[in-house]
C-alpha cells in the first residue's frame, strides 16, 4: 500500500502518479528487476524514468541504504523481508504543478487536462485510463466524474 496520487505534472503535460505522502494509500504493483547490486538497479530506473543524472539520487529512492524510506514507504523493512527481497527500488519524484515542487489541487488538475489540446490531451487521457484500477485515489475520482477517463485497460 502506497500513498499515491496523480499530482505531477510532467514534462509532456500529463499528470502522473506520484507517491505524496498526505495522499491515502491504495495497492500498488511491483515487479523483480534484474539488476547486477541496488545501484545498477537505480541506474536502470533513472534511465526508464528518463530523469536527469543530477537528480537520479534524489528522485530514486532504494532501500535498504535510503534512510527516507520507511517514512514514505511504512512497512517496507517488513515488506522486503518478507519476499526476500535483496533491495527495492522506485521512483521518488515530489508533486509538481506548474513548474513548482508543489502539490496541485484537484480542481488545478482538472482544469489543467481540461485546458489541453491534441495529442497532448490524448496521451494525458491514455496515462490516465490505463493507471491500474486499484489506483482508486480522490483525484482519478474527479477525473472521471468530470471527464470520463475511466479505466480502459492497457
Amino acid at each position: 500500500m502506497l500513498p499515491l496520487e496523480f499530482a505531477r505534472q510532467s514534462i509532456d503535460d500529463r499528470i502522473t502518479l506520484v507517491i505524496a505522502a498526505d495522499a491515502s494509500p491504495v495497492r500498488s504493483l511491483w515487479a523483480i528487476m534484474d539488476a547486477k547490486d541496488i545501484g545498477a538497479a537505480r541506474r536502470a530506473l533513472h534511465e526508464r524514468e528518463v530523469i536527469p543524472e543530477k537528480n537520479e539520487t534524489k528522485h530514486v529512492g532504494i532501500w535498504p541504504t535510503e534512510s527516507q524510506s520507511s517514512e514514505i514507504i511504512p512497512g517496507l523493512d517488513d515488506w522486503a523481508a518478507v519476499r526476500k527481497l535483496d533491495g527495492v527500488v522506485w521512483t521518488a519524484l515530489p508533486p509538481k504543478f506548474a513548474g513548482k515542487d508543489v502539490k496541485p489541487t484537484e480542481e488545478e488538475v482538472i482544469q489543467h487536462l481540461r485546458g489541453l489540446r491534441g495529442a497532448k490531451r490524448d496521451e494525458a487521457e491514455r496515462y490516465v485510463r490505463r493507471a491500474p484500477p486499484q489506483i482508486d485515489t480522490a483525484y482519478r475520482r474527479r477525473i472521471e466524474a468530470e471527464l470520463g477517463w475511466t479505466h480502459t485497460g492497457s
